[in-house]
């Protein structure tokens, strides 16, 4: 008789180890904007209790203050005192949850795209029934905000552009957030968590691992070949982007449809594609190529 999968976790001197080379750019990135080791601490603390209570002690039964001290290292008297302070959530500022709803169905929806599947520019106002325009792309989304104002916010962010005769184009090269603004920050705490947390249940898989994660890396390369591979890997990565965006629009708006028919289904779920591309020089000893 087989024995059901259990997860596999690795020991605490195992982990360690990745764990340096994993911390070691955010540490960077704190230091430079002046977070210091006693805030990270007081963060990593909190953390380290809010976990255990929520996601590891399933059972609120044996969630007692001795027992999350046993499983988290933290004394009892610093529990009582964070048991009292709710999680912070990780919102969507507005403009993630607007924006990327616009960007996402104008370059996936079939009507806002050429047949090479570049966005159409588009009329801010709706000409003639059934033809795309700027207006019916936001009203497909949400008719608890004007057009008109969802124009002057995208118009803000440097989103879109206001053409000439009333037209609408949307700026792909505005799709990366400015650095250091609210939505960019949103993203890099949801894509590097949502990446860390698939990677993680990888880790501690019996069997198969449930989450795709995989990279291709070539070392020992000169700057013009580095060059021409980021470049290459940036136009890979767009396309699989918009190709799987197509995909999914499609497949959401069927989900919509199902959802209205069938309201007490089951709890609904989310998914994140996403991918990383990332130069380096190579430290002074190595040598050779190597890829995977």
């Amino acid at each position: 008789m087989s024995l059901p999968d259990r997860p596999l976790v690795p020991s605490p001197e195992a982990l360690v180890r990745p764990l340096r080379s994993l911390l070691r750019p955010l540490i960077r990135l704190l230091m430079r904007s002046g977070v210091t080791f006693p805030v990270l601490a007081d963060l990593l603390r909190a953390l380290y209790v809010d976990v255990a209570i929520r996601d590891v002690l399933t059972d609120p039964s044996v969630r007692t203050d001795s027992r999350v001290s046993l499983l988290t290292g933290v004394h009892r008297k610093e529990i009582r005192r964070l048991r009292t302070g709710a999680a912070e959530a990780m919102n969507e500022p507005p403009i993630v949850t607007l924006a990327s709803a616009v960007i996402s169905r104008w370059l996936g929806g079939a009507i806002y795209t050429d047949d090479r599947g570049q966005p159409l520019m588009l009329p801010r106002l709706g000409r003639s029934p059934g033809t795309p325009s700027f207006e019916g792309l936001v009203t497909a989304i949400t008719t608890d905000v004007r057009p008109r104002a969802v124009l002057d916010d995208l118009l803000a962010q440097n989103l879109v552009m206001l053409e000439t005769d009333d037209w609408v184009r949307l700026n792909v090269a505005a799709f990366v957030p400015l650095p250091g603004r609210d939505a960019q920050l949103f993203y890099f705490g949801r894509n590097l968590g949502d990446h860390i947390a698939a990677a993680a249940a990888n880790v501690a898989a019996a069997g198969a691992a449930p989450f795709f994660d995989r990279s291709v890396h070539y070392d020992g390369l000169g700057a013009e070949a580095v060059r021409h591979l980021a470049q290459a890997g940036r136009e890979a990565a767009e396309r699989l982007l918009v190709d799987f965006n197509r995909t999914a629009l499609a497949v959401a708006d069927a989900d919509d449809q199902e959802a209205v028919l069938v309201p007490d289904r089951a709890r609904r779920s989310r998914v994140n594609l996403g991918v990383f591309l990332y130069v380096e020089d190579a430290p002074d000893d190595a040598s050779g190529k190597e890829a995977r």
